[in-house]
């Protein structure tokens, strides 16, 4: 099992835009085969901070859905909107 924690740092002015992009990116992506979550959440007191927290059942499931026609269209797009971002990948220990 991997999870991924990837936190956005965004244009207060982009944040809608980037929340919209998300939309259709959580969506398509919830439906891959081997997605086990897929959800985007906004930090409680800086709305400008969103955190997409994903887990899927294999690195391949991962490896494929980086090469889904919605994640090489939509990220690029999120990317736009965002002023720098951090990712963890995770594994499972116990």
């Amino acid at each position: 099992m991997v999870k991924i924690v990837a936190k956005g740092f965004f244009y207060e002015d982009k944040t809608d835009e980037a929340i919209k992009a998300y939309e259709e990116l959580v969506m398509k992506s919830r439906e891959e085969n081997g997605c086990i979550a897929y959800n985007l959440y906004q930090d409680r007191d800086d709305k400008t901070i969103l955190a997409v927290i994903e887990e899927w059942e294999s690195e391949d499931h991962l490896e494929k859905h980086s090469n889904t026609e919605h994640f090489k269209k939509l990220v690029p797009l999120i990317s736009t909107f965002r002023k720098e971002k951090d990712m963890n990948i995770y594994e499972l220990v116990l």
